[in-house]
């Protein structure tokens, strides 16, 4: 296989493994939210009382008695917490805040992993190096 086919096994590969971990946070019954991104939860009844467990995380905004905002302030999990006007739970769930995985790029260079963020311009998001290296 010519070096170039290489890459596009590559990053097919690596695209193929982000769809699969994005459907793995579905399954696992979490929210998923993307960072700095908004998404809109309609509720069967008015709203009371809302609790994000961690604000760094996730921040929930009231737009009127049956919508909650919810967005992504940086990667992790949270929790959300709904309740009416009685304490009762309307909503109960964890929240995945995380990078849109369509529009990101991996770059792996021996022990070093970067992650680039191509919306439209690709920019590096983060840079890791793998902790388990000999020296």
């Amino acid at each position: 296989m010519s070096p170039c086919g290489k890459r596009i096994f590559l990053f097919s590969l690596i695209a193929a493994l982000g769809v699969a971990g994005s459907v793995a946070a579905q399954d696992q019954g979490m929210l998923r939210v993307y960072m700095d991104q908004a998404r809109v939860l309609k509720l069967d009844r008015p709203v009371s009382k809302v609790i994000v467990g961690n604000a760094k995380v996730a921040d929930a905004t009231v737009a009127d008695s049956k919508t909650i905002v919810l967005t992504g302030r940086s990667f992790g999990t949270t929790n959300l917490v709904l309740l009416d006007a009685d304490g009762n739970a309307i909503l109960d769930e964890s929240i995945l805040v995380s990078i849109d995985e369509g529009n990101t790029v991996r770059v792996f260079r021996q022990t070093e992993r970067s992650v680039l963020s191509c919306t439209p311009n690709c920019e590096q998001h983060s840079q890791q190096t793998d902790a388990t290296t000999t020296p």
